[in-house]
């Protein structure tokens, strides 16, 4: 599931689907994403990603490099993972 949401989020901000605001309208099927698939929160009930991180990603990944979308898909992973 981490890297199902992973690359939703990396393909709706490279893919300019929308005129403005691809990185803002990629982070909520994200989060969306997360939460109806029970991995939005801890069990202690934190956010896994916080939302400051969150931007800081969809940042990462639209100044990224197209070569680099396994980097990128790879750092969201393991900042969702399940294990941290």
């Amino acid at each position: 599931m981490e890297e199902k949401a992973a690359h939703l989020l990396y393909f709706v901000v490279k893919n300019h689907s929308f005129s403005d605001g691809n990185k803002r309208i990629a982070a909520f099927p994200f989060v969306w994403f997360l939460e109806k698939n029970r991995l939005l929160y801890r069990e202690d009930g934190s956010k896994r990603i916080a939302d400051n991180a969150l931007v800081a990603l969809t940042l990462m990944i639209a100044e990224s490099k197209p070569e680099e979308k396994e980097i990128m898909t790879k750092v969201v992973v393991n900042l969702i993972n399940a294990f941290n």
